[in-house]
């Protein structure tokens, strides 16, 4: 029966009607009211006020086809009526006492917490087979078919196991875990996995989260798609604050209503989105970001390689394109601390490999990336005028194919282990690092100049040193490995590890140094004097020569 017949139904008195269409919207409007108020039981509470809102008013419905609308209009009007009611009103010291506690009464605190306790024990005390379905159906109100997609059963089988459950728990139980625990935590750690999904656009999804129980970035989710009966698999992508997850689809989510229910796998994700999908992400969320400004000015990080081989665009977007052991949270955390408090937004995609043997901490089941940022002293990037993304790079060293699905972006800041194998740190590939602001002449021409002298220089070195040619020009070569030296540099975040203090070095000195050791000025220092420094007047000890 369609919405439209039962709302007639429910506008003629019939409560078994008006029951199905509680069930069949009870997602919608937990999702609308959710979006806004940012709060799982006032979501609940308000949802519960809606409904008993609507039966009264139903009569005056005059169109049943209009019924969604309608009722997202009730839910809204008593979510700003939750949000007003936060609104704190100042007054006078004297009358403080006198104004009426909002906290309940210790005795129902008390009474709260001891029925959920038993009502929990009653839970954890169900067979294996049963507690996960039990606590789905009970808890989190996960339809019978959200169930089988999460748990993999057929349909058939999540009955019969809630018909069990229903049998093992006590009539009293089953009126108390159904009525009082929905804001209450579960002890078995299963529970704190569901989350709810608020927000869609394009392949992008947001969902809600426990706080305290937040799925580890590059994670796949679980969307029970209800009306198709099928599971959407997200891969978490960042965590923005409050139990908001943000994540990337990897099938179609047009039909995903809010207030779905999502389940946090814990398997880290090994699929790397395909160029289709990154050509709709990345101006998506870059747009998101910038309120769809941009500009060629540049953002300037003090890291001498990238500004000069592969510039920030005020606005843009950036993928640092890692490998294994190349330092690729260490090159994220130190651009996300050095640009953080610009002015200009900027959206970094940073692309990690999966797990491997390389790093076998990654390969362990328990295994954390965010507790990995955190226990190195990192955050997870998402700092002022700085949003990041993380998704899943390749296994091995990135090529020409791979790294065609990054051309949307505006910068690539390319990590190769070889440099780090080189002792070259940050590990840039300037061969392979690319920027949109060099590749369309949007900086000055002596910048284009250099960078072009640089990476040919470079280019030409290493020829020379995969194939032994005699016939380099000996100078030149010598210049290039000064080059590759020069744009070696101490970290701020790395100060602990290296015992040197972190440099910052302007674009505008960057440039001028690269152009005078390409130039020759420089060619009465050895190679080690340009290695892992600052600015050439660091570089002279007090002043370049004459």
């Amino acid at each position: 029966m369609d919405h439209e017949q039962l709302v007639r139904r429910a506008s003629a008195g019939d409560v078994s009607a008006f029951v199905d269409l509680t069930r069949r919207f009870q997602h919608f409007a937990f999702g609308s009211a959710l979006a806004l108020v940012r709060d799982f039981q006032q979501a609940e509470d308000i949802v519960q006020e809606a409904f008993v809102a609507a039966w009264t008013a139903l009569p005056t419905l005059a169109e049943p086809a209009a019924f969604p609308g309608w009722l997202r209009g009730i839910v809204r009007h008593h979510a700003f009526r939750v949000l007003r009611r936060k609104q704190l009103h100042a007054v006078p010291l004297a009358e403080a006492e006198n104004v009426p506690s909002d906290d309940p009464p210790a005795d129902h605190i008390l009474e709260r917490r001891r029925q959920a306790a038993a009502a929990l024990s009653a839970i954890a005390e169900l067979p294996d087979t049963l507690r996960e379905p039990a606590a789905l159906f009970f808890i989190h109100e996960c339809s019978h078919q959200d169930i089988a997609t999460f748990l993999g059963l057929s349909a058939v089988t999540v009955n019969n196991r809630l018909h069990a459950a229903r049998s093992h728990l006590k009539q009293r139980m089953l009126t108390m875990v159904t009525n009082t625990l929905h804001s209450q935590g579960l002890s078995d750690d299963f529970a704190n996995r569901i989350g709810r999904l608020i927000e869609t656009r394009g392949d992008m999804v947001e969902a809600l989260f426990d706080p305290t129980s937040l799925p580890d970035l590059m994670t796949e989710l679980a969307v029970s798609d209800e009306a198709r009966k099928r599971s959407v698999t997200i891969q978490v992508m960042q965590r923005s604050g409050g139990g908001i997850v943000r994540g990337v689809a990897n099938a179609p989510i047009e039909t995903l209503p809010r207030g779905a229910t999502v389940l946090s796998s814990r398997r880290r994700s090994r699929t790397l989105i395909d160029q289709m999908q990154f050509d709709r992400l990345v101006p998506l969320l870059t747009a998101a970001a910038t309120d769809g400004r941009q500009s060629s000015e540049i953002v300037e990080t003090g890291i001498k390689v990238i500004d000069v081989m592969c510039p920030i665009r005020a606005g843009g977007s950036v993928a640092i394109a890692g490998e294994n052991a190349a330092g690729t949270t260490v090159v994220m955390e130190e651009i996300v601390r050095r640009i953080s408090k610009s002015s200009h937004p900027v959206t970094l995609f940073v692309l990690i490999p999966p797990p491997s043997e390389i790093w076998p901490p990654s390969l362990e089941e328990n295994y954390s990336f965010a507790g990995e940022l955190k226990s190195e002293g990192y955050g997870e990037g998402t700092v002022g005028a700085v949003q990041t993304f993380f998704l899943t790079g390749v296994a091995g060293p990135w090529t020409a194919e791979t790294r065609a699905a990054l051309a949307p972006v505006d910068t690539v800041v390319q990590l190769a282990r070889k440099m780090i194998l080189a002792k070259i740190y940050p590990g840039v590939d300037v061969l392979t690092a690319r920027s949109r602001l060099l590749d369309d002449h949007r900086v000055n021409a002596f910048h284009l100049d250099i960078a072009d002298r640089a990476r040919r220089a470079i280019a030409a070195l290493r020829i020379a040193d995969e194939t032994g040619d005699s016939a380099a020009d000996p100078i030149l070569l010598d210049r290039a490995r000064k080059l590759q030296a020069f744009f070696s540099q101490p970290f701020f975040i790395a100060e602990p590890f290296t015992k040197r203090p972190g440099s910052y070095v302007s674009r505008a000195d960057a440039v001028r140094g690269c152009a005078e050791i390409l130039n020759g000025r420089h060619d009465d220092l050895p190679v080690d004097a340009f290695y892992f420094t600052g600015s050439i007047e660091e570089i002279r000890g007090g002043g370049a020569p004459a």
